[in-house]
């Protein structure tokens, strides 16, 4: 199986350019080590799912991702367990409020 090359661009496939987002993950790394963020993994629960979660394995998800126009500010991110983290990838809070609509439709069935 070949893989295609990506042409090189400077926009990403859903919003804003590479240099944007770089700076933003830039702005994630640095308020990943803020005491505000630690305070917020120090609660212990996913913002998504609610389940109590170990501070050291709750991750920061951005509400509005960065590929889609979202900023790494503290209105922005959220501490979200793996699995959490993991299913939402890119979607936005109402793609993500419909997916999870979804899927407990059909776990109820």
């Amino acid at each position: 199986m070949k893989h295609r090359k990506r042409a090189a661009t400077n926009s990403h496939p859903f919003y804003g350019d590479d240099a944007e987002i770089k700076r933003n993950r830039q702005k994630a790394r640095l308020l990943r080590k803020s005491q505000w963020w630690k305070r917020q993994c120090a609660k212990g629960r996913c913002h998504y799912c609610g389940q109590p979660t170990a501070p050291n394995e709750l991750t920061m998800d951005h509400v509005v991702p960065i590929g889609r126009g979202g900023k790494s500010t503290k209105g922005n991110v959220v501490a979200a367990c793996k699995t959490c983290n993991s299913k939402k990838k890119y979607l936005l809070p109402m793609e993500w409020d419909e997916y999870l609509q979804k899927t407990s439709k059909d776990s109820n069935q």
